[in-house]
């Protein structure tokens, strides 16, 4: 299952590689060279220097063409390696600073039972017996730290547990979970305590120990109820199976209940899409997630496209149409939409997790592989699970990178928050600006404008449909462009 902690390295205006123009063989390796580039962080896309490289594309068809490429949010932007030998020093540095904003806990587990085909996150296959000892090197390391004041001080408004599949682990230790993080972490009275899972291996039994121990919102992979299509992809749940499942879920009226669909699956037809969307709001589900397909270069679908095992699935320019017909069947069976890909039914759906650790906030995060935030330092724990067991064992800290953020954060992580909401207060961005707004900012916000991307309402600029479509990409530009205007003014 995709790991929503997680994120891809992103890029963005290349020169559009996967043209209709191109021939089969090119466009198929362009894909798994640039997805390659992506996952791995070479080489680099050579850097932007200019207003105009930031510019969308003067185009009757925004939705389609206003930028070539598209893809995952980037985190990294500005941000600077901590050496890890003073990986330790600044770590004691920033654990002894209470928290302060909002705060989130995320869970890795990271096991499956089998590796699906689009999946970039695939970590460690699942043997039951390695179920009990991580659980109890994930408590231990909750536990350690219990008193600590980064972990002690300041509530925990949503908690995560994601993977890999939490619903691998058994119904016993799912609980055991549940309950350390009820006693190790200072959770909020109305904290949403989320848990992923996949319908083959979510028991009765298993979903009663969540439901029993605290888990208040169960979030569930179907990426699509196509039968066909799962079966290729490696799903393992049919669609009636599914379908029960979700409306079971739902009449225990005990958790909110989420999935995801994607779009952008080789294929996929719009038909396709429309009735998974259809199909996923007749279940009764709280809330949905539409996502787009991003490929990476390492994944056994790409390697299964250049055999030819796939047809090429739909390019960029043609995958707005899948989001726009996505957003108009939820608009029209009266569906909110809360963020640029996620939609809830009524105000059951509150979608924290997600939307705090777009914006920014803390994230104390536990587990191998689990990625966090804490006092403006991104860290992740060691993904190698062997290493990672034998540091928590020695009771050591179980990083694989520490990274300074900038120190723009707060101004980054309000654009970001507000930019993933469909929206940005351009006043105060103004404000932040200084004198770099009307000559280096606003203009590049006026030309997203005259594309069609956004639009003026006050003192506030609101995203059109294309633009919620490109909002990540025009998240990521904004966010580069003003770091490099920004380091401009500083070195003049």
């Amino acid at each position: 299952m995709q790991d929503k902690n997680s994120t891809q390295p992103f890029e963005n205006n290349e020169p559009r590689q996967g043209s209709r123009f191109l021939s089969s063989s090119t466009r198929i390796h362009s894909l798994s060279d640039r997805n390659t580039r992506k996952q791995h962080g070479g080489p680099a896309r050579p850097a932007r220097s200019k207003l105009e490289q930031f510019f969308a594309n003067p185009t009757d068809t925004p939705l389609a063409d206003a930028f070539t490429s598209k893809g995952a949010v980037h985190p990294f932007v500005g941000m600077q390696p901590v050496p890890q030998p003073r990986w330790n020093a600044v770590w004691n540095e920033i654990a002894a600073i209470p928290r302060t904003g909002k705060s989130v806990a995320y869970i890795h587990i990271p096991f499956c039972e089998n590796h699906c085909l689009f999946c970039g996150f695939y970590q460690n296959a699942w043997r039951k017996d390695a179920g009990p000892t991580y659980v109890d090197m994930v408590v231990n390391e909750m536990r350690r730290s219990k008193d600590q004041i980064w972990q002690s001080k300041g509530p925990i408004h949503a908690v995560y547990f994601g993977g890999g599949t939490p619903s691998a682990l058994d119904a016993p230790q799912l609980a055991q979970l549940l309950k350390a993080v009820h006693k190790y972490l200072p959770l909020a009275p109305d904290c949403e305590i989320t848990v992923e899972g996949r319908i083959h291996n979510f028991t009765d039994a298993k979903i009663k120990a969540c439901l029993d121990n605290g888990a208040n919102r169960i979030s569930i992979g179907v990426q699509t109820f196509k039968e066909r299509l799962r079966n290729r992809m490696g799903r393992k749940a049919g669609r009636a199976q599914i379908i029960k499942f979700l409306q079971s879920l739902v009449e225990t009226d005990r958790a909110t209940v989420v999935i995801d669909l994607i779009y952008g699956f080789p294929e996929q037809s719009l038909e396709d899409w429309e009735n998974d969307v259809k199909t996923a709001i007749s279940t009764g589900i709280h809330g949905i997630d539409l996502y787009s397909l991003n490929l990476i270069g390492s994944t056994p679908l790409v390697t299964a496209i250049e055999k030819g095992k796939f047809e090429m699935p739909p390019e960029m320019s043609e995958k707005g149409e899948y989001y726009r017909r996505g957003t108009r069947m939820m608009h029209d069976a009266r569906w909110q939409g809360i963020s640029s890909t996620h939609w809830r039914r009524d105000t059951r759906e509150r979608n924290f997790y997600n939307l705090m650790v777009k914006s920014g906030a803390n994230c104390l995060a536990f587990g191998s592989g689990a990625g966090g935030l804490l006092n403006g330092y991104s860290f992740r724990n060691d993904g190698n699970l062997e290493s990672y067991m034998t540091k928590a064992m020695a009771g050591e800290k179980t990083f694989s990178f520490l990274m300074k953020q900038p120190d723009e954060h707060a101004l980054f992580n309000r654009i970001k928050g507000e930019m993933e909401l469909g929206r940005l207060n351009v006043t105060w961005l103004a404000e932040q600006c200084g004198d770099k707004w009307d000559s280096a900012i606003s203009p590049l916000i006026r030309q997203w404008g005259s594309c069609g991307l956004l639009t003026y309402d006050g003192d506030w600029i609101d995203l059109t449909l294309a633009g919620r479509f490109w909002q990540v990409t025009m998240t990521v530009s904004l966010l580069e462009w003003i770091k490099l205007t920004l380091a401009q003014q500083i070195a003049a």
